[in-house]
């Protein structure tokens, strides 16, 4: 059914509205009685609840309870405060309509100006672990009551959903009032808020009624802009980063030198820590346009492990390491800053840096040196946008026990490797994961020799992989991260001399193609897993 719909002669314009009634009540208690303080000095009446009303309270403010307002004290264990038309009716009162402001004053009831309200921490309760009723408390009713009723009267009332617009309200509160543009911004602002909310709460109750095995029927992702960016892949797209709550990834990390981060940094750093931290070892990616042109970790005998992976790891493709994202799952030492100073990086990302290794890195001013969260990890789930809607899917991961999975796989044709030989073959296996499909990776001693990537058919990547390790890729592994349709793809890697071939299997012509190795007399192992990576 259809709201009232009020003759728009009878509105009256209302651009600066002044702020002598202010409703708080808040969860997130950030700058708080800074925001108190310039109410008070500005002689404006404060309104609040609870926990929110005795801080304020506390500091030695004036505050008036909600409990006054309404002549209903706070019942239900906090449950039911504010839903009461003492609230409601100040904060939907339309003050251009002549009858509004006289039922008001029927009524008895003062009308709202600034309304302060941040919701319960539902989302961040659900990020705790926190489960069944410790959720449901978390559950804000009377929040986002108030939130809508204030963002829909923005004509009249000005609504905060977050400490980050306390500065402008308290200028707004020196300079008359607030304007009609900046509480249109804040109601889109708020209605934005309570929209995710609700999204949270209805993703959780679905999520509840799922077996592990399912995927939720709503999805809910918030994020805040963290900073705009000065352009996208190209100058002429727009661009920003945003950060998720509860997000532990690049997005979250601390950026201790170097020039602004590009939309591109982000996606190639986070290429490179998803290739770096798939290794246990000390390891270290190289990352250019998205693909891998190093992986590598650190030589049995190194005295600096990491630096001994990053030299390892540069070696596989010097040429194309020009200007690249290095990543190290790591603490990055003086050593490999050392070993970087004359090799043009845009980005380093990693755990943590050795002072004397970021001393280094001051020398060259423009390299991006990123730290990671401490709490760092890899997600759970990968999320991409498509147009009209979104795909989700389980991160592609590797079990922790992954020598142990290794045992079951098929050795189809040729002996199988002695223990070292089979560490490098692991080592192929996971780095081919980093690799944009079609990938071939060519590996030495747990160091790739030879990348074949992003080609639209297996042969061409085989030797686009050969190609690159040269006279290397004699007696090195290979791994392909989906099977091969015909045996010409492992026919260009026999000719160069690869001694063992993995790959998932599965194909109608896989005869054909283990008769190949077998006639080479080439170890080949089918792992029954795929890892392409669009």
């Amino acid at each position: 059914m259809a709201g009232p719909t009020p003759d728009t002669a009878q509105y009256r314009h209302r651009d600066v509205v002044p702020v002598r009634r202010a409703l708080v009540s808040v969860s997130d208690k950030t700058e708080l009685l800074t925001l108190a303080a310039a109410l008070a000095g500005a002689g404006v009446e404060i309104v609040s609840t609870g926990s929110t009303a005795a801080r304020i309270r506390d500091a030695g403010f004036d505050v008036t309870d909600v409990a006054t307002v309404t002549g209903f004290p706070e019942s239900l264990g906090g449950r039911v405060k504010t839903l009461h038309p003492s609230v409601h009716a100040g904060l939907l009162a339309d003050l251009r309509l002549e009858d509004h402001e006289l039922q008001l004053a029927e009524l008895g009831i003062q009308p709202f100006e600034l309304v302060v309200v941040n919701l319960y921490p539902f989302v961040e309760t659900v990020a705790s672990g926190a489960v069944g009723d410790a959720v449901v408390e978390q559950i804000d009713i009377g929040g986002p009551a108030m939130v809508r009723a204030s963002a829909k009267n923005f004509a009249n009332v000005a609504i905060v959903v977050s400490p980050e617009s306390y500065p402008a309200v308290i200028e707004s509160l020196g300079s008359g009032g607030t304007t009609l543009t900046q509480r249109r911004e804040l109601a889109a602002r708020a209605f934005a808020h309570t929209a995710a909310y609700d999204r949270a709460v209805a993703t959780w109750f679905s999520e509840e009624s799922l077996s592990e095995q399912d995927l939720p029927e709503h999805l809910t992702i918030k994020a805040e802009r963290l900073a705009t960016l000065r352009y996208g892949e190209n100058s002429h797209q727009r661009a920003a980063i945003y950060t998720t709550v509860g997000g532990h990834g690049i997005a979250q990390a601390t950026q201790l030198q170097g020039r602004d981060m590009s939309y591109n940094n982000y996606v190639d750093s986070d290429a490179a820590v998803r290739a770096a931290f798939d290794m246990v070892k000390p390891a270290v990616a190289i990352i250019k346009h998205a693909n891998p042109c190093g992986i590598a970790v650190a030589a049995p005998s190194a005295l600096d492990p990491i630096a001994s992976a990053h030299l390892r790891a540069h070696e596989c493709d010097p040429v194309s390491a020009f200007g690249g994202v290095i990543a190290a799952n790591r603490t990055v030492t003086l050593k490999m800053a050392e070993n970087l100073r004359d090799i043009f990086t845009e980005v380093i990302v990693a755990p943590d840096f050795e002072p004397e290794a970021l001393e280094v890195f001051k020398l060259k001013r423009n390299l991006r040196v990123m730290k990671l969260p401490d709490d760092w990890q890899q997600e759970r789930m990968d999320v991409r946008l498509v147009s009209g809607g979104l795909l989700l899917q389980d991160a592609d991961r590797f079990p922790d026990d992954i020598e142990s999975v290794a045992t079951d796989w098929q050795l189809v044709s040729g002996q199988r490797p002695e223990p070292e030989d089979m560490t490098n073959l692991i080592f192929a296996w996971k780095a081919c994961r980093a690799v944009k499909s079609n990938a071939i990776v060519l590996s030495q001693a747990s160091a790739t020799v030879g990348i074949g990537m992003g080609q639209v058919n297996r042969v061409d990547s085989c030797r686009l992989a050969v190609e690159r390790a040269g006279n290397r890729a004699a007696g090195s592994v290979a791994a392909s991260d989906a099977f091969f349709p015909f045996a010409d793809g492992p026919q260009v890697l026999i000719d160069a001399g690869i001694s063992t071939i993995i790959q998932p299997g599965g194909s109608v012509r896989d005869d054909e193609v283990v008769d190949a190795a077998r006639e080479a007399g080439v170890t080949m192992f089918f792992t029954g897993e795929r890892h392409f990576f669009h």
